[in-house]
C-alpha cells in the first residue's frame, strides 16, 4: 500500500533535545485537570437526553480495574487483589450503571465502538465476564458480523481457558496485550514476570478464533532497560507480527503514582539511553514495515487505522486512536470517564463509593466539564493534528466561522519558531507537521492550549 507524506517519521535527536518537555498526552481536550466537581450526575442526564437528537452512534467504555499484581510502573487506576470474587458484586453494579443510563439514552442507537480496559479485563471470572457480556447485550443494540470495533485488553497471565472464545462469541474482534518488556531481569524489576512463550500462545489462539487485530504495549525507559536488551525484546515481538505496536515512554512520576516507588532512581536508563532505545526501535519499526501512527502508536500498512489516516477519517478518544468517530462515548465503572456532546463526566475513583451511589439509585459521577465554543474548535485542531498531521485553514475557517490568523495570533509565535526549526510548514493554506516534527506532535499542540497557564499540572515528558 502507498504511504502517505504524512506516514513518514524522521528521528531528529537535536530536535528532540531541545523540545522535549512535560507536556499533556491530549487523550481530551480541556484534559482531566480540569474537570471540575460543578459538573454532577443532574448535568450529565442532561448530556445524555440532549444527546438522543443527535442519533450519532454509540462507543461503550468499561473500566474493570482488578489486578492480581502490582506492576511497579503502573499509573493507572486499579484495585490488585487475589480474591476473584470481588468481580461478581463489580458486574453487577455495572448491570445497575448501565440500567440508570439507559433511561436516558435511546436502546435503538448503535453500538460502533466496546472497549473493555482496566486494570485487567480477564481478571474476571468466565461466569462473571458472561454475566457483565449478557448485561451489554440486554441495554445496548449491538452490531453484527464484526462491524464494529469491539476491543479488550488481555494479561496472559489472567486468561482463563474458554475465555477467548466467549469474547470471540460475543463479538469482541480485538485484542491488545501489555508485553512491555522480555528482558527477564527487567521484568523481575517492575514485578511483571510474563513469558515469550504464554503471550505469543494466547496471540496463536485469539488468531485460530478469528480475531481481527492484535495489538502489543511496549514501554521503553524502564528500569535494567539497555540499548541491546530492548532490541532483543523487539526482535522477538516482530516474529509475531502484531498488527498494532504500542511503544510508550515510561515515564517515573513516583510522587504521583506510588507503585513507582519501588523503582530505585538509580535503575532508570538516562535520557540519552532512553532517547537511543527510541530511535533504534522506530529505525527497526520502519525495517520491518510499520508506519508511524502517532503518539507512540505504530501499525501496518494494511491496518485499518493506516488505511484511516490515509483517507482522513482516524480519530481519537480516550481509548486511542479509532475508525469510529462521530459516537457519544459512554463510560462505566470506577473511574471511567464519557465524552458525550460537548461535555466530559468522570465517575467516583474510590470503589466502595462507586458502588454505593449505583445503589442508592444515582449515577456515580465525581466530576466533569461542558466545553466552551472556543473549547471546542480547539480541541478539533489539537485533534486533527494527532491524527493527521495538518491542519487546513480554509476548512477550518467554514467549519467554525472565522480567520485563523487573527483568532490565533497568540499562538503564532509559538508555531513560527517551530516551523524555523523544522517541525512544521506554515503558510497561509496550512499547518504542516514535518516528518522531523512528529514526534513532538503534543508539544506543537500545546501552542493551542489555552489552559496551561491557568494551574500547575505536573505531566510526562514528550518523548
Amino acid at each position: 500500500m502507498t504511504t502517505t507524506p504524512t506516514q513518514r517519521l524522521i528521528f531528529d535527536r537535536e530536535l528532540i533535545r531541545r523540545y522535549d518537555q512535560p507536556g499533556p498526552r491530549y487523550t481530551s481536550y480541556p484534559t482531566a485537570p480540569y474537570f471540575g466537581r460543578d459538573f454532577d450526575a443532574k448535568a450529565l442526564h442532561g448530556a445524555l437526553d440532549h444527546s438522543n437528537a443527535s442519533g450519532r452512534p454509540l462507543s461503550l467504555y468499561f473500566h474493570l480495574p482488578f489486578c492480581e499484581h502490582l506492576c511497579f510502573y503502573c499509573a493507572c487506576t486499579k484495585v490488585v487483589t487475589r480474591h476473584h470474587e470481588w468481580g461478581t458484586p463489580y458486574v453487577a453494579h455495572l448491570d445497575q450503571e448501565m440500567a440508570l443510563t439507559r433511561v436516558h439514552i435511546d436502546g435503538n442507537r448503535p453500538v460502533d465502538q466496546l472497549h473493555f480496559g482496566g486494570g485487567t479485563p480477564t481478571f474476571l471470572r468466565r461466569d462473571d465476564m458472561a454475566f457483565l457480556l449478557d448485561s451489554i447485550d440486554k441495554h445496548f443494540h449491538l452490531l453484527p458480523d464484526d462491524q464494529g470495533e469491539y476491543g479488550i485488553e488481555i494479561d496472559p497471565r489472567a486468561l482463563e481457558p474458554g475465555t477467548l472464545r466467549l469474547l470471540r462469541d460475543f463479538g469482541f474482534n480485538r485484542i491488545s496485550i501489555g508485553v512491555q518488556d522480555l528482558d527477564a531481569a527487567v521484568q523481575k524489576a517492575v514485578h511483571r514476570e510474563q513469558s515469550f512463550a504464554l503471550t505469543a500462545a494466547v496471540i496463536d489462539e485469539a488468531r485460530q478464533l478469528g480475531f481481527r487485530s492484535v495489538s502489543l504495549d511496549l514501554i521503553y525507559g524502564l528500569p535494567l532497560q539497555t540499548p541491546e536488551s530492548f532490541a532483543r525484546t523487539l526482535e522477538a515481538v516482530l516474529a509475531l507480527r502484531p498488527d498494532r505496536l504500542s511503544v510508550f515512554n515510561y515515564a517515573h512520576l513516583p510522587e504521583r503514582f506510588p507503585p513507582q516507588k519501588r523503582i530505585p532512581d538509580a535503575d532508570i536508563p538516562s535520557p540519552d539511553t532512553k532517547l537511543r532505545i527510541f530511535a533504534e526501535s522506530i529505525a527497526t519499526l520502519q525495517q520491518a514495515g510499520y508506519l508511524y501512527i502517532g503518539m507512540d502508536h505504530f501499525a501496518l500498512p494494511d491496518d485499518e487505522l493506516a488505511v484511516a489516516q490515509r483517507e482522513g477519517s482516524l480519530y481519537r478518544n480516550f481509548q486511542g486512536y479509532s475508525t469510529h468517530a462521530g459516537t457519544d462515548l459512554l463510560a462505566f465503572g470506577m473511574s471511567a470517564i464519557a465524552m458525550v456532546g460537548p461535555t466530559y463526566s468522570q465517575n467516583i475513583k474510590d470503589l466502595d463509593t462507586w458502588g454505593a451511589t449505583l445503589d442508592s439509585g444515582h449515577l456515580p459521577v465525581e466530576r466533569g466539564l461542558r466545553l466552551s465554543d472556543e473549547d471546542l474548535l480547539r480541541r478539533h485542531i489539537i485533534t486533527r493534528l494527532i491524527c493527521d498531521f495538518r491542519l487546513d485553514f480554509a476548512a477550518l475557517n467554514r467549519q467554525f466561522n472565522l480567520d485563523f490568523r487573527p483568532h490565533f495570533a497568540a499562538s503564532l509565535p509559538a508555531l513560527e519558531a517551530m516551523a524555523k526549526d523544522g517541525l512544521l510548514h506554515l503558510d497561509a493554506h496550512a499547518l504542516t507537521v514535518t516528518p522531523q516534527g512528529r514526534l513532538l506532535i503534543r508539544h506543537i499542540c500545546m501552542a493551542f492550549d489555552a489552559y496551561l497557564a491557568q494551574k500547575s499540572v505536573r505531566y510526562s515528558r514528550v518523548i
